[in-house]
């Protein structure tokens, strides 16, 4: 099975899969993605010390908001494109706890 994704629904159905517990341990934060255009939607996905759960919709408080195209977070999920370098040139957003914000790309990898 590849780990490439061709849509955002994909990433969030495959999201257990690519989950790494050991890189949640001790994290507790509800990351909220907010993914704009037609393939895009609001998610949040609540991980609680090397556990997560997905859901539809936003959180009332989310710990990190992640803003972006739909058609770019697939590119970053997939690897092509950088999330660094999205954030510098203003393709991603970023808002609340830029540590735990940081902690993502452990907690969810980029496909290889």
């Amino acid at each position: 099975m590849s780990s490439q994704v061709s849509s955002v629904k994909e990433y969030f159905d495959t999201l257990p899969q690519r989950f790494v517990p050991g890189a949640a341990k001790g994290v507790n934060a509800v990351y909220q993605f907010e993914l704009a255009g037609d393939t895009g939607g609001v998610y949040h996905v609540a991980v609680s010390d090397g556990a997560m759960e997905i859901h539809d919709g936003p959180h009332g408080a989310p710990t990190a908001t992640l803003k972006m195209t739909a058609d770019d977070y697939v590119k970053m999920a997939n690897g092509k494109l950088n999330g660094t370098m999205a954030f510098m040139k203003g393709q991603l957003k970023i808002s609340g706890n830029m540590v735990m914000a940081q902690k993502m790309q452990g907690i969810f990898p980029p496909s290889k």
